[in-house]
């Protein structure tokens, strides 16, 4: 019997995958514990750094944090040695789209299939996880190819951050999530698209039936998307409201993507977990978030990378004029929202830019009024506790994930040291390490 020939693709990458001799290597070498011997560590709920700290691992847990010193070895430890490095939780990035590729911009999207993005997915997946990032949110992806990606890394068949996502993104008709580049006599609609409280219920449950760890609304227009504008609110606030409930009762959160003032404060009235870019916050809907609980994830590297590149991205007039606009004033608003005391997690819509630079977030929220102790615990105890996920990693101690990065001096000091990441450990196997690895 002939096998499909994407079914042959899918076989032939994931067989160079699990079958290349690196990973047959680490296969056959199997510890009883790995100990971590780390100059210095962070601790990021506290900005504290100890020195001499040993991190002991079994299996994917940590079991024990102490001074090196008390540490009592055994025969089949593994030890790592970091004696000029500082050592601190896996990053997460609470909105990512591994997915997608910042040349698939405008029209050249649509010329992108479901199997070929979840191709570039598996890419992306390992990008990310090198640059540091043990887990992500991704929020939003065609054809459910995030729950594919997700289910693949899970199963060990490729290498790739732990994720949650939420699968199409739900929107109104003709709104930032619908597919709007292509004429009526296509006749084309988005996945994610429903409107009215019954059909944004259907939606959700339908979403959820197809393996969403999450839902992600369209709650205004947005940037990259064609006739719809980023200050105007698309759900109704009862719309969104009967999203939340049914989210919730069936124990998923909701990120809503939100760049105009009343869209963000409808979405946080209506009890969403977190609002994303937030390019025009203002007063009340800061109020409203501090209210709530509402966590904030701006996403502004971006501009910086989209702008120095659309020419070369062929990105459309009609994106460009939208974005001129949008991204400028969404740094002097999310500013005031830094000043003003909202919750932040760490968010960088990276697809829009290349995977891999997720942390070059971090200068420029430091630059827009973070400590970088606060970038930090953003991307680490804040991003955990987004995912709900505090229980299992956002912080080096023991009963956590065994997520760990380590980088050259310290990221209190030069933040920038984030983007220079030079070991990863993902559930207690080194995916990364440029340090001397001593048995």
């Amino acid at each position: 019997m002939k096998l499909p020939f994407f079914s042959v693709v899918v076989s032939l990458v994931l067989t160079s995958v699990l079958f290349s001799p690196a990973r047959a290597q680490e296969s056959a070498v199997k510890p009883n514990r790995t100990v971590l011997h780390a100059a210095r560590l962070l601790d990021v709920k506290t900005g504290r750094t100890s020195s001499d700290r040993a991190i002991v691992i079994e299996s994917d847990k940590i079991v024990s944090v102490g001074p090196m010193s008390e540490v009592r070895r055994s025969p089949g430890d593994r030890t790592l040695e970091f004696p000029n490095a500082t050592v601190l939780p896996g990053l997460i990035d609470a909105h990512t789209h591994l997915t997608g590729d910042p040349r698939d911009i405008g029209y050249q999207s649509l010329g992108i299939s479901v199997p070929r993005a979840t191709l570039k997915g598996a890419h992306n997946a390992r990008m990310t996880l090198e640059a540091g990032f043990t887990a992500v949110r991704n929020v939003g992806a065609e054809g459910y190819s995030d729950v594919a990606l997700r289910d693949a890394i899970n199963a060990g068949d490729i290498p790739g951050p732990r994720m949650l996502v939420s699968g199409p993104a739900l929107g109104i008709t003709g709104g930032h999530c619908d597919e709007n580049l292509l004429p009526f006599e296509y006749h084309v609609s988005a996945e994610g698209v429903a409107d009215g409280v019954a059909g944004v219920q259907h939606k959700v449950r339908e979403v959820i039936k197809y393996g969403a760890d999450l839902i992600k609304i369209c709650a205004t227009g947005g940037v990259l998307s064609k006739g719809d504008n980023p200050q105007a609110s698309q759900y109704t606030l009862e719309e969104m409201k009967a999203i939340v409930a049914d989210a919730h009762r069936l124990g998923r959160k909701v990120a809503a993507h939100a760049h105009g003032a009343q869209g963000i404060l409808w979405a946080s009235q209506a009890g969403v977990d977190s609002i994303e870019h937030a390019s025009y916050i203002d007063d009340a809907a800061i109020a409203e978030m501090k209210k709530n609980g509402t966590y904030l994830v701006p996403t502004l590297y971006l501009a910086d990378w989209f702008m120095e590149h659309a020419a070369e991205n062929h990105v459309p007039d009609f994106l460009l004029v939208k974005a001129k606009e949008v991204m400028p004033a969404a740094r002097k608003n999310i500013a005031h929202a830094f000043a003003g005391g909202v919750r932040v997690a760490f968010g960088t819509d990276a697809a829009v830019y290349p995977h891999g630079l997720n942390a070059h977030e971090f200068a420029v929220m430091v630059k827009l009024g973070l400590t970088p102790l606060q970038a930090i615990q953003a991307a680490t105890v804040n991003a955990a506790d987004l995912l709900g996920w505090s229980d299992k990693t956002g912080v080096v101690a023991g009963g956590k994930w065994a997520d760990l990065i380590a980088v050259d001096g310290d990221p209190l000091q030069d933040v920038t040291t984030l983007e220079r990441v030079r070991f990863v450990m993902k559930g207690g196997e080194v995916v990364k390490n440029e340090y001397s690895d001593k048995p």
